[in-house]
């Protein structure tokens, strides 16, 4: 994969390192030791990102050209260039999945499960398609006839649409355009059809039911000639938050959604097999470039599709259940917590002692307030259901809910909507900062009259249906220092015009905005400092992206002077890991597997007494700079251990993890010996514990 450097020093540019992280999740897709079905979710995946990356960072790179020094961002170098190269690096990646897609096809039928057309189906499926798109179909559309209308209409995000072009037989020159949009979000996109065997099955999508019946559909116009063929429009989703003070951040976030509905079209999905004349008029309508941000691709197929193999195959993947933490076994959450920290473990430990805790607490009457920190919560949320009857039955409830968590603000919206109908306390705006911490502390009054400050500190989201699949860790403590440092952080935000001095005041959590990133430089200095003594110098660090280039220069310095740096990093990295200067090589891996690896966790050597972190923050400037998040020590012996083994396990997996090395190439990493792959050691760990202490392996 090609790479994009600064001219500030050698750094691989953020994008074209998140394109390999996706090229990562591809390889999954490719994987055949994969499950069929765990394939075609990597297969979704890819396409989600891909069109989350389109709406976010070719956007913003877009913007950067189009206003320059002027936008309110951190400008790239080059933008025009890293488009260019995620042009070339996408058409690949297209390429290498029509031929995942095609394989898996291929599966998907060996299963005797088939993806048939419209021009596939038996008498029989014919008459149901008929049947179906009379009673379910043809009242949830319109063709719209496009040619002659002024102002073209403005596509929905995630709407997949059929461009026809129409004309009578004998006269190919007279032809008309229309769209139609397919009705996935009423009807759903894929249709069972009657099979004539039990042990097979039918699926159509639902394009092409309404492409068999446009027959019937284009007659009304006078045409009797057709050619029907599918795309999307992916926009630009960032939402223009202005500095208006009179506006408040509930009218500008709602106004802000509306015109991500009509935001700029950054990218165009389209049917390889589409009229070339609708193509280029489609693509001037829209205001697209060829050169940029056109592409030929069926992953639009995709989608969704899972559930099929899901239904019917025999082969599916049981995961393992989440497990309870022996600490929990037969006891209050509460009074398990108030004896001694706990770290609960993500996926491979139950979500459901965290919303057990807001449980008791709601309904102990000793319990006088709870306060906490939202950003991405699950559909129907269990937390808020839980703070919603600590409300009812006289608690103080402190919500600081995060408006802007991308893609959730109309979510949330709703949220802070039901929280504030039953007298909880809703907080939602520090100007210029998101918070994305993942904080909790509880206010309960004991037997003597003092009161006892207990809660969490979580490096995930407070989401229980993504619990299941994202790897996190969550401290579970009534450590009166650490309370006391989250209630100082709660204190700035219900003071934040005024109260920074209490973020500053903090004495053993690191919050960001600065004070974590101040502190993790002084002591990766401490750690180069020994190395220059020629004594025991490691940074060992787990997060989802390296990007912010003063800690990467930093870790260069320290890699130069002789530090052992081990780097686990699941998304962008924009270190060079390999060097000639470097006095010790860096080992740099990311995992992919089935569960989303989302910990962040640091440890420094520390002249023996290792130093040991969990964190909201990704080692990103957005993280370190403008956002409030909370870098929590670890003290507790056991569970720095549990935390540094984990991290062991990880380094020498030798099954799903990729080397991060200068060329971006994804190589795994080698395989000898034993086998090992993490998640599921992991497993093996911290429940069957017959797995012994795993020597950190070099290079």
């Amino acid at each position: 994969m090609n790479r994009t450097t600064t001219s500030r020093n050698k750094f691989i540019a953020r994008d074209i390192s998140w394109l390999s992280f996706n090229a990562r999740v591809l390889q999954e897709a490719a994987d055949h030791t994969v499950p069929l079905n765990e394939r075609i979710k990597f297969l979704g995946i890819f396409s989600n990102n891909l069109d989350e990356f389109f709406r976010v960072r070719v956007a913003a790179l877009k913007r950067m050209i189009q206003f320059g020094s002027k936008a309110k961002m951190h400008l790239e170098d080059n933008p025009q260039k890293i488009i260019d190269q995620i042009q070339s690096i996408v058409l690949k990646q297209q390429t290498d999945f029509e031929k995942i897609w095609q394989n898996v096809m291929e599966e998907l039928r060996k299963s005797k499960i088939f993806l048939v057309t419209e021009k596939q189906l038996s008498a029989e499926q014919k008459n149901f398609v008929r049947n179906y798109y009379d009673e379910e179909v043809s009242s949830n559309i319109i063709p719209l006839m496009i040619e002659n209308i002024t102002e073209f209409p403005a596509l929905r995000e995630k709407s997949i649409y059929l461009g026809v072009v129409m004309w009578k037989k004998g006269d190919r020159t007279k032809r008309k355009f229309a769209l139609i949009e397919v009705p996935s979000r009423v009807l759903g996109r894929f249709v069972i059809l009657p099979s004539t065997s039990a042990d097979e099955h039918h699926i159509i999508l639902l394009e092409d039911i309404i492409r068999f019946n446009l027959p019937s559909i284009l007659t009304y116009f006078g045409y009797n000639q057709y050619k029907a063929n599918v795309f999307k429009v992916t926009r630009d989703a960032e939402l223009d938050i202005d500095d208006d003070v009179s506006t408040n951040i509930i009218q500008k976030i709602e106004k802000g959604l509306k015109n991500r509905r009509k935001g700029k079209p950054v990218r165009f999905v389209y049917d390889s097999e589409m009229d070339t004349g609708l193509l280029n008029y489609l693509i001037k309508r829209l205001n697209l470039s060829k050169k940029t941000i056109s592409f030929r691709a069926a992953e639009y197929t995709t989608s969704g599709i899972s559930w099929i193999f899901r239904k019917w195959s025999s082969k599916k993947k049981q995961r393992r259940k989440p497990g309870e933490h022996p600490l929990l076994s037969g006891k209050r959450v509460t009074n398990a917590i108030l004896e001694k920290d706990i770290m609960l473990h993500f996926p491979y430990h139950s979500f459901v002692p965290l919303i057990d805790l807001l449980r008791e607490a709601a309904f102990d009457p000793d319990v006088t307030s709870i306060k906490i920190t939202c950003y991405r919560l699950a559909g129907q949320s269990k937390i808020i259901n839980a703070l919603i009857n600590a409300v009812r039955n006289g608690k103080e409830v402190i919500v600081m809910l995060e408006l802007r968590a991308r893609f959730e603000e109309e979510a949330n919206l709703q949220w802070k909507e039901r929280l504030e109908e039953v007298g909880a306390k809703v907080l939602v705006e520090i100007p210029n900062l998101k918070v994305h911490s993942k904080i909790c502390v509880i206010k309960k009054k004991t037997k003597n009259g003092k009161a006892v400050l207990y809660g969490f500190v979580s490096t995930g989201n407070l989401n229980e249906k993504t619990a299941k699949l994202y790897g996190d860790h969550c401290l579970l403590t009534s450590n009166s220092k650490i309370m006391a440092d989250v209630v100082r952080i709660f204190n700035f935000l219900e003071q934040p015009k005024t109260g920074l001095h209490f973020l500053n005041k903090c004495k053993h959590i690191l919050p960001s905005p600065y004070l974590a990133k101040d502190e993790m430089l002084q002591l990766i200095e401490e750690e180069i400092k020994q190395a220059k003594k020629k004594k025991t110098a490691v940074i060992t660090l787990k997060m989802n992206s390296l990007s912010d280039l003063n800690m990467v220069q930093k870790l260069y310095d320290a890699a130069k002077s002789g530090v052992e740096i081990r780097l686990i990093v699941r998304g962008i990295f924009c270190m060079l890991s390999e060097n000639k200067k470097f006095a010790v090589p860096v080992k740099a891996i990311s995992i992919v597997d089935g569960y989303l690896e989302h910990a962040r966790v640091w440890v420094f050597h520390n002249k023996g007494k290792e130093k040991v972190y969990i964190s909201s923050a990704d080692w990103m400037l957005r993280n370190m700079e403008h956002r409030i998040e909370a870098t929590c020590p670890v003290w507790d012996e056991e569970i720095k251990k549990e935390l540094t083994d984990i991290l062991s396990i990880q380094l020498n997996d030798n099954v799903k993890a990729r080397k991060l090395n200068n060329e971006l190439s994804n190589e795994y990493a080698k395989n000898i010996g034993k086998k090992i792959r993490s998640q599921s050691e992991t497993y093996n760990y911290l429940f069957k514990k017959k797995l012994k202490k795993i020597e950190t392996g070099s290079n």
